[in-house]
């Protein structure tokens, strides 16, 4: 559906103004009492913007706010609202009906490289990383609004290097400056026909974050209220990569410090080095709760044996993520059938669950109890669907990412915020970088991320100082 684009100027701006609802159901059904059909429009700047279907008829049928009736208004509108943010009471704004009622016209597009520094390499079983070299997204609307993505490169993991990425990120971005006047649903799903499957999702994965922002930025509002408003605020786990006992001890004295309570510890590349591992975290850290990322590195059997050593340390892990390689359902069957029962220890798919098809699998054969979202395996259009699937099977969901900056991990921790579904967070690796490239976004106090009423994303790159 196409939509027109309402702006209101006002003599003086509303003190205490109310939530002003785009989309009615009904011509006559007010404004004020619009249900969640609709989506509220709220933004701590002077300005905001109603979006109607192209064939609502603005006549006196439309019950406006009793607070702004009878003010002078402009033939061509734009409003304004009290700079101070009122108490956010409103919740949900209908992002699946906003795809279908805002016009995209992107005036400028781009994917430049992103290369950040680590503070030391980041290393799992599947593979090694000396720094980042991801690819960032910037995406200008006509209206002028910027949005921002990511598409983070992990070897072995995502199926694109850094000169894959760019490339398929120019194609789509020309495709973009060429297809104006389509709804954001309608370009999204073009944008996954132009980076179709795995083999291009993290590519999709940063267009459709800077295309949602960019949109966002436009309406002003946060992502996370976007995305629902059940929550600004998010509390992840923190990872401690492969390395050696005496460096893991280290690093969990450091993490107790700051306040983190659940560590996330990469294994699979050495069984017996992995216990040694846990040992002496354990004894830095004693009351810590543990996540097991195996990152596919272990056999059935391996795996199973390292739950029988934790019970007989008297440990049990919150969590243990991806034990076997991804095409080992079987495998993966069988640890999740013996952790549940006889451990009473969670399993959960992450290499494993890289489409909607794969989750319906996984759902379908109880082959996992937690199914690991990440934007960069499945884009953000797939990850919806995915957690709307796991949501009615009764799974858990765990939200992850690759090695990111804030960009995409604040993209990523908006979604998980505003809709308050996720029993794992794992969004810790812009920590990992020895140097942060973003302005503004998230705040960060140890583990808890805090995400404020600036529109959008809230984070931005300067955009000359990329390569």
């Amino acid at each position: 559906m196409a939509a027109l684009h309402i702006s209101l100027s006002l003599s003086k701006p509303i003190q205490n103004p109310l939530p002003l609802v785009s989309t009615p159901t009904n011509q006559n059904q007010s404004l004020k009492e619009m249900d969640s059909t609709g989506f509220s429009l709220y933004t701590p700047s002077h300005s905001f913007v109603l979006c109607f279907p192209v064939d609502t008829k603005l006549s006196s049928d439309l019950k406006f706010p009793r607070k702004l009736r009878g003010r002078s208004c402009s033939t061509v509108i734009t409003a304004c609202m009290a700079a101070a943010a009122p108490a956010a009471t409103v919740t949900s704004f209908g992002f699946k009906n906003l795809m279908e009622t805002y016009t995209v016209n992107v005036h400028r597009a781009e994917g430049r490289p992103l290369n950040v520094p680590l503070v030391s390499p980041f290393t799992i079983a599947s593979s090694r990383l000396d720094k980042v070299e991801n690819v960032a997204i910037r995406i200008e609307l006509i209206n002028g609004c910027v949005g921002w993505g990511e598409a983070p490169i992990l070897p072995f993991v995502t199926a694109e290097d850094q000169p894959s990425a760019l490339s398929k990120a120019a194609q789509a971005c020309e495709f973009l400056r060429q297809s104006p006047g389509r709804t954001l649903g309608l370009i999204l799903r073009e944008i996954g026909g132009v980076l179709p499957g795995h083999a291009f999702a993290s590519v999709r994965a940063g267009i459709e974050m800077a295309l949602i922002d960019a949109v966002a930025n436009s309406i002003g509002i946060p992502l996370w209220r976007l995305f629902g408003g059940a929550s600004n605020t998010i509390t992840t786990d923190i990872t401690i990569p492969i390395v050696s006992p005496a460096e893991a001890s280290e690093l969990a004295s450091k993490y107790r410090k700051q306040g983190f309570k659940t560590l996330k510890l990469k294994v699979g590349k050495n069984l017996n080095q992995d216990i040694e591992v846990l040992q002496a975290i354990r004894r830095a850290y004693p009351d810590c709760l543990f996540i097991l990322d195996a990152n596919e590195g272990y056999t059935s059997q391996e795996a199973i044996q390292v739950l029988e050593k934790l019970n007989e340390m008297d440990v049990t892990p919150a969590l243990f993520e991806q034990p076997v390689h991804r095409d080992d359902w079987e495998g993966l069957g069988q640890v999740t059938a013996i952790a549940r029962d006889k451990y009473g220890v969670s399993v959960a798919a992450d290499e494993s669950c890289r489409s909607l098809a794969d989750a319906k699998k996984i759902a379908r054969e109880k082959l996992a109890d937690v199914i690991n979202i990440k934007l960069a395996k499945v884009g953000v259009l797939g990850a919806l669907e995915i957690i709307d699937l796991a949501r009615t099977s009764g799974l858990d969901l765990m939200i992850g990412g690759m090695v990111e900056t804030r960009l995409a991990m604040g993209f990523a921790g908006h979604l998980a915020a505003g809709l308050g579904c996720f029993k794992f967070i794992d969004l810790d690796t812009p920590i990992l970088l020895a140097e942060d490239p973003v302005f503004g976004g998230y705040e960060v106090s140890g583990p808890n991320y805090r995400f404020s009423n600036a529109r959008g994303n809230g984070g931005f790159l300067h955009w000359n100082d990329i390569a």
